[in-house]
Protein backbone atom coordinates (compact mmCIF):
# COMPACT_ATOMS: atom_id res chain seq x y z
CA UNK A 1 0.00 0.00 0.00
CA UNK A 2 1.10 3.46 -1.27
CA UNK A 3 -0.35 7.04 -0.06
CA UNK A 4 -0.39 8.88 -3.39
CA UNK A 5 -2.47 11.59 -2.46
CA UNK A 6 -3.84 13.00 0.92
CA UNK A 7 -6.28 16.05 2.30
CA UNK A 8 -5.72 16.68 6.08
CA UNK A 9 -8.46 18.72 8.67
CA UNK A 10 -8.54 19.36 11.88
CA UNK A 11 -11.84 18.76 13.24
CA UNK A 12 -13.00 21.72 15.49
CA UNK A 13 -14.56 21.24 19.07
CA UNK A 14 -16.54 24.28 19.33
CA UNK A 15 -17.82 22.71 22.81
CA UNK A 16 -14.00 22.03 23.98
CA UNK A 17 -15.63 19.03 25.08
CA UNK A 18 -13.33 16.72 23.76
CA UNK A 19 -9.28 16.81 25.17
CA UNK A 20 -7.20 16.99 22.88
CA UNK A 21 -6.91 17.64 19.15
CA UNK A 22 -8.45 15.41 16.15
CA UNK A 23 -7.84 15.57 12.65
CA UNK A 24 -9.35 13.99 9.23
CA UNK A 25 -7.18 12.47 6.83
CA UNK A 26 -8.35 12.00 3.56
CA UNK A 27 -5.75 9.00 1.79
CA UNK A 28 -6.10 7.97 -1.62
CA UNK A 29 -3.61 4.66 -1.70
CA UNK A 30 -2.16 2.41 -4.20
CA UNK A 31 -3.28 -1.09 -3.52
CA UNK A 32 -1.38 -4.10 -5.56
CA UNK A 33 -3.40 -5.51 -8.26
CA UNK A 34 -3.06 -8.96 -6.30
CA UNK A 35 -4.44 -7.73 -2.71
CA UNK A 36 -7.74 -8.41 -1.79
CA UNK A 37 -8.59 -4.76 -1.40
CA UNK A 38 -7.87 -3.85 -4.84
CA UNK A 39 -10.50 -2.10 -7.26
CA UNK A 40 -9.68 -0.74 -10.46
CA UNK A 41 -11.22 2.53 -9.46
CA UNK A 42 -8.86 2.91 -6.58
CA UNK A 43 -9.48 3.38 -2.66
CA UNK A 44 -9.53 5.73 -0.60
CA UNK A 45 -8.76 5.39 3.42
CA UNK A 46 -10.71 7.99 5.69
CA UNK A 47 -8.91 7.93 9.01
CA UNK A 48 -9.94 9.94 12.16
CA UNK A 49 -6.63 10.97 14.31
CA UNK A 50 -6.32 11.83 18.05
CA UNK A 51 -3.42 13.82 19.20
CA UNK A 52 -3.71 13.57 23.45
CA UNK A 53 -0.59 15.97 25.07
CA UNK A 54 2.48 13.97 22.78
CA UNK A 55 0.49 10.37 21.77
CA UNK A 56 -1.33 10.43 18.93
CA UNK A 57 -3.35 7.62 17.85
CA UNK A 58 -6.10 6.20 14.97
CA UNK A 59 -9.43 6.61 16.33
CA UNK A 60 -11.41 5.21 13.64
CA UNK A 61 -10.87 4.62 9.62
CA UNK A 62 -13.22 3.52 7.06
CA UNK A 63 -12.09 2.77 3.92
CA UNK A 64 -14.06 3.48 0.54
CA UNK A 65 -13.96 2.03 -3.15
CA UNK A 66 -13.49 5.47 -5.29
CA UNK A 67 -15.69 4.61 -8.29
CA UNK A 68 -19.30 3.71 -6.30
CA UNK A 69 -18.35 5.77 -3.06
CA UNK A 70 -18.98 2.36 -1.26
CA UNK A 71 -17.88 1.93 2.41
CA UNK A 72 -15.80 -1.08 2.40
CA UNK A 73 -15.91 -4.08 5.79
CA UNK A 74 -12.40 -4.56 5.35
CA UNK A 75 -10.02 -4.51 8.33
CA UNK A 76 -6.75 -2.88 7.91
CA UNK A 77 -3.64 -5.34 9.24
CA UNK A 78 -1.59 -3.54 12.22
CA UNK A 79 1.54 -2.82 9.75
CA UNK A 80 -0.83 -0.88 7.55
CA UNK A 81 -2.33 1.08 10.35
CA UNK A 82 0.87 1.84 11.83
CA UNK A 83 2.35 3.12 8.34
CA UNK A 84 -0.59 5.65 8.51
CA UNK A 85 -0.48 6.57 11.62
CA UNK A 86 3.58 7.61 10.83
CA UNK A 87 2.49 9.03 7.72
CA UNK A 88 -0.47 11.47 9.25
CA UNK A 89 2.00 12.15 12.49
CA UNK A 90 4.52 13.23 9.83
CA UNK A 91 1.98 15.54 8.22
CA UNK A 92 0.69 17.37 11.30
CA UNK A 93 3.95 18.42 12.51
CA UNK A 94 4.11 19.70 9.26
CA UNK A 95 1.50 22.14 9.49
Amino acid sequence: MEITQFSMEEILDPTNIIEGKRYEFILDVDIDEEDELYHEAGIEIRVLIAEKGEESFVLNYFIMEKAEGEYLDFALEDEELEEILTFCKEEIAKA
